[in-house]
């Protein structure tokens, strides 16, 4: 009986030693969020709400319809380059899943309904119901995103996944009779973007952050605005929204095929170089990087608010200057909207906690039944 006392008592030492290594064991660092990512998310925001503002102003101005046109060629491929770059780490475990319903799901259920009502009162579609099947305005990229990023264990393990995604691409452009069920034809000809964005490494992003890069990057743009400003009556630079067939562009069906591969190097180019002049350190702006989401939601408000107000209908708006008051005024609203204090404001619906539903560690909370089951020692799942 002592030997039996003697032997013990050291694994209980050993437990409570165990222990107490394990209560002063500092808590794990928190992850430092990256400063380049977050200024090029920043910036990428305030050039969508810059196009939308620009918009209004193509018709009679040649150098605004190349500009416009330059800058669709590649911040949303850059977004969404990034969304899937930041989405390699997406393996379908509850955490993930709850971050995409709290992350995606919710805020495209919110904003879809209230950009419906915004409609209906502004009377551009005052019969228009309230259907979650199609995307209204900017809100298909959150149903894009949601099905790219479920889709997402499948792009890590085929063997030619980007192969594999220009072709669904190319198909896209082919069949006109996709529908607009939460915009598969967008959805579908972005995805080359969401899966380069995949297989890219942090060494990728190192190149095009390099001193020849940034210097290469600069001729590289100005060929590009000056080839925007040569194509604006030659070309329709919808081929750019990916949003719509060959046919329903009024193209020969190979156009599309072509097209997809086309605007994808070129575009991919665009976002090399705006990568490039990115700066790598924390700005002024970097902090404003973590509320893209909310500044993109709820500037389109504002920019539908400013058609239905007649912001544009004074002439003095569509020459020169009136550009570059629309720019700066677009510019400071979406930073203004992308600030901390109105990020926590509509948190709620933009980035939920929603433990409610599914507890703090993620996970769905068990029934209380299961429990009870569990306790009297019957199988939950009989």
């Amino acid at each position: 009986m002592s030997d039996t006392v003697t032997t013990a008592r050291p694994a209980a030492e050993e437990v409570r030693v165990t222990r107490t290594k394990e209560q002063e064991a500092p808590a794990r660092p928190v992850r430092q969020r990256d400063a380049f990512f977050d200024n090029a998310k920043y910036l990428a925001i305030v050039l969508v709400a810059v196009g939308h503002a620009w918009e209004p102003l193509r018709e009679g101005s040649r150098a605004v319809t190349a500009l416009y046109m330059l800058v669709y060629a590649f911040h949303m491929p850059a977004f969404i380059i990034i969304s899937g770059y930041f989405s390699r780490t997406f393996d379908g475990s509850p955490g993930k899943l709850k971050r995409l319903v709290t992350g995606v799901v919710v805020p495209y259920v919110v904003f879809e309904t209230a950009y419906t009502l915004f409609t209906r009162w502004t009377s551009q579609d005052p019969d228009r119901p309230i259907t979650l099947l199609d995307p209204l305005y900017l809100t298909w990229f959150l149903a894009a995103l949601f099905v790219w990023r479920l889709t997402t264990p499948l792009w890590r393990h085929v063997r030619w996944p980007l192969p594999l995604a220009f072709v669904i691409a190319m198909l896209a452009t082919l069949s006109p009779s996709i529908g607009n069920d939460l915009d598969l034809q967008r959805t579908l000809q972005f995805l080359p973007y969401f899966v380069f964005g995949l297989l890219l490494r942090p060494e990728h992003f190192r190149l095009v952050r390099r001193r020849k890069a940034r210097v290469l990057a600069v001729p590289v743009a100005v060929g590009a605005l000056a080839v925007a400003y040569w194509a604006v009556p030659r070309m329709n630079y919808a081929w750019f929204f990916h949003a719509d067939s060959a046919r329903a562009l009024a193209a020969p069906f190979w156009y599309g095929p072509l097209m997809t591969l086309a605007a994808f190097g070129c575009s991919v180019v665009l976002v090399a170089c705006f990568l490039a002049w990115v700066p790598g350190r924390r700005m002024w702006f970097t902090v404003l990087g973590a509320g893209t989401l909310c500044g993109y939601l709820l500037h389109g408000f504002v920019a539908q608010a400013a058609k239905y107000w007649g912001w544009y209908e004074p002439a003095w708006v569509r020459g020169p200057v009136g550009a570059l008051i629309a720019t700066l005024v677009a510019a400071a609203v979406m930073t203004a909207l992308c600030t901390p204090s109105v990020r926590r404001l509509f948190r709620c619906v933009t980035e939920p906690g929603m433990e409610w539903a599914f507890g703090p560690g993620g996970r769905a909370a068990a029934p209380r039944w299961r429990f009870s089951l569990r306790n009297r020692g019957h199988d939950p799942s009989a």
